[in-house]
């Protein structure tokens, strides 16, 4: 299966021990599906949901649908990777509990295997930078349940208490030339509303999709991260407009300085519309 990092507005979970699930997260919308090995999966039931993974792995999807694996940690990982990264369907990895010596333990197995790198642990936090350019992930992705545990904060359904290391995370995955981060899931399965607006921020500061543990989360997680009719209008007239006016800032239509770094804006909302309108 071709790769697609980076180009997901939607990640679903689904345990890898559930396989009479599989088909139905394939056809809920999401762009990407994460068939889970870790903690999704019971110990006992860790090998049985190795092979439903690596059975529904041994031929490319019929659709267009993203199929990645969250692998478990050390030796355990290092198997998962061993069956999981020979198979046609499969798209990339998650990396649980990411750090810099896990990332590098692994890299071996990975190969030309994308890798997203999930941050869950304080000692993640301190060295975001460092994970960010090292082999292996494309991607980092928030881990904010297992985050909060090991911080010992109480985190409120939207998490804003961890938007300082959220920023971090932008922040470092922008330095070291990877995609958008991917965004927390969201834990109130029932508040759809607040997970929209949660999403919307998201967007607005930097990070480029969201997991998913729940199907009806896909819908509002994929129209948070699609720019508006609207939006892609304004982008195409700025574009249109800095063609006529050559180098230089000038005033836009809106009254409005445009120079490059309002462009680079305008030319990915341009993308993703013509991606998902």
């Amino acid at each position: 299966m071709s790769t697609a990092a980076g180009t997901a507005r939607s990640y679903l979970y689904v345990p890898g021990d559930r396989p009479e699930r599989f088909a139905k997260a394939l056809a809920s919308g999401a762009d990407a599906v994460i068939l889970d090995l870790e903690d999704a999966v019971a110990v006992p039931a860790k090998d049985r949901a190795r092979d439903n993974v690596a059975e529904a792995l041994s031929a490319d999807p019929a659709g267009p649908t993203e199929v990645w694996v969250r692998v478990n940690q050390g030796d355990r990982g290092l198997f998962d990777l061993a069956v999981v990264t020979a198979l046609p369907g499969l798209t990339g990895v998650f990396l649980p509990k990411a750090s810099v010596a896990s990332v590098a333990a692994v890299a071996p197995a990975l190969a030309t295997t994308p890798a997203v790198a999930l941050v869950e642990s304080a000692a993640t936090v301190v060295e975001l930078p460092e994970l960010a350019r090292s082999t292996g992930p494309v991607a980092l992705a928030m881990g904010e349940v297992d985050l909060a545990a090991d911080l010992g904060i109480d985190a409120s359904d939207d998490g804003a208490e961890l938007w300082p290391i959220r920023l971090s995370v932008v922040v470092a995955s922008t330095a070291a030339g990877l995609v958008p981060p991917i965004g927390p899931v969201w834990i109130a399965v029932r508040d759809l509303d607040g997970l929209a607006t949660s999403t919307v921020e998201l967007r607005r500061r930097g990070f480029g999709a969201r997991q998913a543990i729940h199907p009806d989360q896909v819908g509002p997680i994929n129209a948070a991260f699609t720019p508006s009719p609207a939006e892609v209008e304004r982008a195409l007239a700025l574009l249109a407009g800095a063609d006529e006016a050559g180098n230089g800032a000038w005033v836009g239509p809106d009254g409005k300085m445009v120079d490059e770094a309002v462009l680079r804006s305008a030319r990915r909302t341009a993308e993703l519309g013509a991606r998902w309108l």
